[in-house]
């Protein structure tokens, strides 16, 4: 008689499991499978993924295992050379980095004290059950040399020509005992101190490339110089880097200019050469020859002079010189309604502190800029607005403006600027999908290493959602939806007989199709 499976994960809508002694009785059962298995040689049991001998291995009791799912992260894995760079990054632990990811990427927000539960049920590359000590010991075991090794492999896989969106995001945790936890800039305003997420995206492909973990109190913008540096260790090919405006400072561009890196960043309006600049073309930008249809912004471009300077230490000098950059500048009328309205309510927030005597510190400089405070013990406080500074930031509502040494058309560049937001969605699926928003860990080693598996996870989830977007898939599933209906394929083993696929539906069949995965065959 065959042994029936249920799925028990959370947000499921597949029929009631069955009950946990009799899912501790499957978990029992897989571990008396995977017992017998190594005696007949199919792994060895030191805690390594040790080699196996040719021949299919024989079937020695019947059972039935959720495949669906799994096969697709299976297929994935093959084609994007995750699989074979992790085998040929950790030979020996390669399948349990898989199952792990796996796990965190179907059974959605589900802590690892769940995963035997899980691997009991499910199909999966290391096959057998990883327990809570296991999966740290694993953690703590991944080296920065081997993530360095797989993040070579995996950028030597990505378009030749693509450009890589670089951000930060902030990863609060409970653990005072981390040195890289730090009190810094929250930008969901989480209490808790943090530690900072450095990641590039490709925005062809929409996939990761390299992350980095960063003490929680360094400012975006001191990141650039170690990114660069990493680049030039990483990368074998020409890099193409863009940015949002919190990176840029004359020293970061000086510093890709010296790397001969290509970027796109955004800046600031109110920098001298970009006030000029639009001075000069403000009256002519806003004309219907301008107007981008698609976007909805007036664009043009102007190309200006960039002064290079690079100190030399070994010479005790420093080199200057003159460098191209392409300015593009950009208006929109709903960006100027938004930062007028924004400014407003920032304005009146100002207003109410320097009345209710709660001045604070950060906010100094703008009392000064836009206010006059007259206090006398009679009339109190006097508050009066410094309407020539409200005008004079009034200029720039609605305007934009970015850089670039490589790219001349502006639409091309804002398209480009654009597609960057993938990188936040990504931080939005490493917090919330991954489990991720808060860590819990106590070690630096165990740290690293759960966050390399989660990258890896990362990787994976980024394809289906690509796929996902390219076909229109997000108007009938959310990506839950789309792994649960694949995940209740089944494949059944019994004594005697090679591994059978149960049945799919249609809706099933195109799945995998619009997935760019071949149907799943035993056979």
């Amino acid at each position: 008689m065959l042994t029936n499976r249920y799925h028990t994960g959370t947000n499921k809508s597949s029929s009631p499991g069955p009950s946990e002694s009799a899912l501790e009785s499957l978990i029992l059962k897989r571990e008396r499978l995977s017992r017998r298995a190594n005696k007949n040689g199919k792994r060895k049991t030191d805690g390594g993924e040790g080699k196996k001998k040719p021949g299919p291995v024989a079937i020695t009791e019947s059972a039935r295992f959720f495949y669906g799912a799994t096969y697709l992260l299976d297929q994935i894995g093959e084609q994007l050379g995750i699989a074979a760079d992790l085998k040929h990054c950790f030979p020996d632990r390669h399948l349990k980095i898989r199952s792990i990811a796996y796990y965190l990427i179907l059974e959605d927000n589900n802590p690892l004290l769940r995963f035997p539960k899980w691997s009991a049920l499910h199909k999966h590359p290391y096959g057998e059950n990883i327990s809570s000590q296991k999966s740290s010991e694993l953690f703590a075991s991944i080296t920065a040399e081997e993530r360095e090794q797989f993040f070579r492999l995996q950028g030597k896989r990505r378009a030749e020509n693509e450009y890589w969106a670089y951000d930060i995001t902030t990863l609060s945790s409970y653990s005072n005992c981390l040195k890289q936890v730090k009190r810094g800039y929250n930008k969901e305003h989480d209490p808790l101190a943090q530690i900072n997420l450095a990641l590039l995206f490709g925005e062809q492909t929409n996939l990761p490339f390299y992350y980095r973990k960063l003490p929680g109190n360094i400012p975006d913008v001191k990141t650039v110089k170690n990114l660069v540096a990493d680049m030039n260790f990483l990368a074998d090919k020409k890099v193409k880097l863009v940015m949002d405006r919190g990176f840029y400072s004359e020293a970061n561009i000086n510093a890709l200019f010296k790397n001969h890196l290509k970027f796109l960043i955004a800046t600031r309006v109110n920098l001298s050469y970009v006030k000029a600049a639009l001075e000069k073309v403000c009256e002519e930008l806003r004309t219907w020859t301008n107007y981008s249809q698609q976007y909805e912004v007036y664009a043009t471009s102007e190309t200006i002079t960039w002064d290079y300077s690079q100190k030399r230490p070994y010479k005790k000098d420093e080199l200057k010189g003159k460098r191209r950059l392409y300015l593009h500048l950009y208006y929109n009328s709903e960006k100027a309604t938004e930062d007028e309205r924004r400014q407003n309510l920032l304005l009146m927030k100002l207003q109410q502190e320097l009345l209710d005597g709660n001045r604070k510190q950060e906010h100094e400089k703008l009392y000064a800029k836009y206010f006059e405070v007259h206090s006398t013990p009679v009339r109190g406080t006097k508050v009066k607005a410094k309407q020539e500074a409200i005008d004079e930031a009034k200029k720039n509502y609605g305007y934009f403006a970015l850089i670039s040494n490589e790219i001349k058309d502006p639409i091309e560049a804002l398209e480009i600027y654009r597609n960057k937001d993938l990188v936040e969605k990504a931080f939005g699926n490493l917090k919330e999908r991954l489990n991720l928003r808060r860590t819990l860990v106590s070690s630096e080693l165990s740290l690293d290493g759960k966050l390399f598996v989660e990258f890896v996870a990362l990787i994976y989830l980024s394809y289906i959602k690509k796929q996902m977007q390219d076909h229109d898939l997000f108007k009938k599933y959310t990506m839950q939806g789309l792994l649960d209906e694949l995940e209740v394929i089944e494949c059944f083993e019994q004594p005697g007989c090679a591994r059978r696929l149960g049945e799919m539906t249609k809706q099933q069949i195109e799945l995998y199709e619009k997935m760019g995965i071949n149907l799943p065959s035993l056979h």
